[in-house]
């Protein structure tokens, strides 16, 4: 088929060669048989962002032309724009310079990968040795007291002892293991690379790391691992720094949560360390992450959703935003100060510090004891020692230990959950500057914790009942147009009360509504408010003063707009955002679904298919619970029986039996209803499927296990074709059935590879391959449709969207990502 360029003037204007190379590659995608240079791609010629992904692929393969992304796509919506503005850029050689290209990757060997999976191991079985020997130690001498007010003292003794010891253990291996940090690369599956994991697992499953965030004596926790931190720093985020010696915080600086400055990244074959530096009265905003060999100045700002990429630098006062970021007009530091001085913050910290042991820690502990003596106590009336053996004991202490636990919990964290957010809201008055430490910031940090529990939200998201759920926590979602898709199963917020979500509003995964303002010495709440008849993609943080109206397209990983005016009846893509179409033809071809008897029945079906998946929801997680309990209770009731050792291992291998459980499950319901390649509305059984396995996806459980080869024995039971010696430092794979990756490949910290997206009321599923040698940046997002290329590399916080094609050992980066 002959495809010919048409121009509706009839004249040749310049750059008509580029044009007309244009126009045949775009018919060849679209299968058309000639296309116009003035058809806008999306209104005239019905293309979609797959479509036009597909047309930038064969832009790049030809060599000849200058490269074509997506931001050009939107930004230029027709052949002869499009050429116009790419009139002036260089023509992409058929073979990239060296320069260009990545590093050259680290060679790894099979030898040390399962060397170090062994020493892995030892060095888990060593800890759950040190576990078991205390908790029976303590259990037993807290037992041995002779009244309730002796048993308190000793509990909060021994359950205050084993918590400092716990926070110190890592400082100590830090020390003796790694000394000082240092600018430098790490072999993967070394030797030396074990130190560093070894390291690393300790310092991010610290007590001190979860209980003290966002307080002064977390500032001290970092101080003791070596980071230079000033006084008066502000450090919110819970993903806490590894290479702690390679962080300088100036004193005032402010690191909202969410934030990622690990200090080190992988890549080819290696860890990278390098140095994070923050000047005074710095600020990071939600889900901004910092790379390697990155620095702010004295004042600087780096907003939301936005990325330092390795040896990005914010000149001192200067605002930035954006992936990889660039200056900006928008504030994201307004809240006036307070006064908050030294004692104010040293009394806090006294306060936080005896809340943990006085009060969290023994009803922890205690609650747990009490569990276990209640089980044995059940379990010796229905089967007398006389008259059962230990293995069918210990079976029915641990059904019914683990009954107590989930549903029990589950219950009273349900009431708690609601009842608190709604107990405490009033003493927080909303647009009020407060100081930051004291009892009005206590208050604040109870709301947003309690209020903010996953499992609920994985309970419930992905229904019907997640609406009505987050009323009971106090959103402001009235008058509800029911779709049964509208929200996901996570959703965060600082304050439910202030959160607003407009009628007719379908949100998906990863929604972050950003409640509160918060400076190094104040902090104030303000509600925010999502408009109606919206589409929010996954992964957005919205801020209050947004300015998104009604009928917007929220992108994935978008950053929302604070300044200008209000957008309305568009979408918003990338970081910093640009408009783009509200929605295409092919987003529309379900839309008589969602109106009248046609939704009546859809709705209706789905939500007794979702019943059933709360229901095996529960179950499954109620099992996964047995199966850590029994083996649990083995190793503290034979402790005198069988040699600690083997406790050890009974305590170590219920982590690794319910990590196994849970992928076999995945594995299992994935099987009983293949998820493939589809195109469908939220309405068909394929759909509810997919919500089915992301509600039993064990996310959490599998990060136990990351820069381990574990970690890839453990997806590949769940179904993802992976090759030898991947890397995986805490990625999150949706649709493991959908992922190949390659060997050698590296998965950063909070990278994300998913197979589908949600738009409206269609859903869109696709595979998508990350080929051998590739390594995806820290924070980054991989949307489904993709191929990435043997070597290529995505850089930390980018955005790689659906249909993309990226060439081998290319260097690709930013939202959306592009070539750099």
């Amino acid at each position: 088929m002959t495809t010919v360029f048409e121009d509706r003037r009839g004249a040749a204007p310049p750059g008509a060669g580029v044009e007309t190379i244009f126009a045949e590659l775009l018919a060849q995608v679209l299968r058309v048989e000639r296309v116009s240079a003035d058809s806008h791609f999306f209104d005239d010629l019905g293309a979609d962002s797959l479509v036009m992904a597909h047309f930038c692929a064969r832009v790049r393969k030809r060599g000849d032309l200058p490269p074509v992304s997506m931001r050009d796509v939107y930004r230029h919506p027709t052949l002869r724009s499009l050429a116009a503005a790419l009139a002036d850029a260089a023509p992409r050689p058929a073979k990239p310079p060296v320069s260009a290209a990545i590093d050259a990757p680290t060679p790894t060997s099979t030898r040390e990968y399962v060397l170090c999976g062994a020493l892995q191991a030892l060095s888990f079985l060593a800890y759950s040795y040190v576990v078991v020997r205390a908790i029976a130690e303590g259990y037993a001498w807290v037992s041995a007291g002779s009244n309730a007010a002796e048993i308190y003292l000793r509990l909060v003794l021994a359950s205050s002892a084993a918590f400092l010891f716990v926070c110190a253990i890592p400082i100590a291996a830090k020390w003796v293991l790694v000394g000082r940090w240092k600018a430098r690369e790490i072999r993967l599956w070394s030797l030396d690379y074990v130190r560093f994991w070894i390291v690393k697992t300790l310092v991010r499953s610290s007590p001190a790391a979860r209980l003290f965030i966002g307080t002064p004596l977390y500032a001290l926790y970092l101080k003791a691992l070596g980071a230079r931190i000033g006084p008066g720093a502000v450090i919110l985020s819970r993903r806490v720094p590894v290479c702690t010696d390679l962080l300088t915080i100036g004193s005032g600086a402010v690191i909202r949560k969410e934030a990622i400055f690990n200090c080190y990244r992988a890549q080819a074959g290696r860890i990278e360390t390098g140095p994070v530096t923050l000047g005074r009265d710095a600020f990071v905003g939600e889900r901004s992450v910092l790379d390697i060999n990155t620095s702010m100045g004295d004042g600087a700002q780096l907003g939301h959703a936005s990325a330092l990429h390795s040896g990005q630098a914010v000149p001192a006062g200067e605002r930035w935003h954006g992936s990889p970021a660039q200056p900006t007009e928008a504030n994201y530091l307004s809240v006036p100060p307070a006064n908050c001085g030294a004692l104010r913050r040293a009394g806090y910290a006294a306060a936080a510090l005896l809340v943990v042991l006085l009060f969290y820690l023994p009803l922890i502990q205690g609650g747990a004891s009490l569990a276990i003596a209640g089980a044995s106590s059940l379990a010796e009336a229905l089967y007398p020692s006389a008259g059962a053996s230990v293995l069918s004991r210990l079976f029915v202490e641990a059904v019914i230990l683990s009954l107590l636990l989930f549903f029990g919990l589950a219950l009273i964290g349900l009431l708690l959950t609601v009842a608190v957010s709604r107990a405490l809201n009033p003493f927080i008055k909303p647009d009020t500057v407060y100081p930051l430490f004291g009892f009005h910031a206590a208050m604040h940090r109870a709301i947003a914790r309690i209020g903010s529990l996953k499992f609920f939200t994985f309970l419930f998201g992905d229904s019907s009942y997640v609406v009505h759920y987050l009323q009971w926590l106090g959103y402001r979602l009235s008058p509800v147009e029911q779709t049964g898709s509208n929200f996901g199963i996570e959703v965060a917020h600082a304050n439910p009360s202030l959160s607003s979500v407009g009628s007719g509003t379908m949100v998906a995964d990863g929604l972050m509504l950003v409640n509160d303002e918060v400076s190094n010495s104040s902090f104030r709440v303000s509600r925010v408010a999502v408009g109606p008849h919206n589409f929010v993609g996954n992964d957005v943080t919205y801020p209050a003063g947004g300015k998104t109206g009604k009928d917007v397209l929220l992108g994935t990983k978008v950053m929302v707009p604070l300044v200008g005016q209000v957008r309305e009846g568009v979408g918003l893509l990338g970081s910093p955002c640009f408009e783009i179409p509200r929605s295409v033809e092919r987003d529309s071809r379900f839309d008589h679904l969602r109106t009248g008897e046609a939704l009546r029945r859809g709705l209706a079906a789905k939500n007794r298919y979702n019943l059933r998946t709360i229901g095996i929801f529960l179950f499954t997680r109620w099992v996964g619970v047995f199966c850590f309990s029994i083996f649990y209770l083995a190793a503290l009731e034979l402790y005198e029986v069988l040699p600690h050792a083997l406790g050890a291992g009974f305590f170590a291998a219920s982590v690794v039996v319910t990590a196994v459980y849970f992928a076999l499950l995945h594995r299992g319901l994935e099987a009983w209803h293949p998820l493939q390649p589809t195109i469908c509305s939220i309405y068909h059984p394929d759909f509810w499927a997919a919500e089915r396995l992301w509600k039993v996806h064990p996310i959490y459980l599998l990060h136990t296990f990351d820069g381990t080869p574990f970690k890839n024995v453990l997806w590949r039971m769940m179904g993802v074709r992976i090759g030898r010696r991947v890397f995986d430092d805490g990625a999150h794979l949706s649709e493991p059935a959908l992922t190949t990756i390659g060997e050698d490949a590296v998965l950063n910290y909070r990278s994300k590879i998913q197979c589908h997206s949600q738009e409206d009321g269609t859903f869109k599923c696709d595979r998508t391959t990350i080929g051998a040698g590739c390594s995806i940046g820290v924070g980054a997002f991989v949307l489904y449709g993709v191929t990435m290329g043997d070597g290529a590399a995505l850089a930390a916080d980018s955005f790689l969207m659906k249909g993309e094609d990226v060439p081998p050992r290319a260097r690709w980066g930013g939202n959306p990502a592009r070539e750099m």
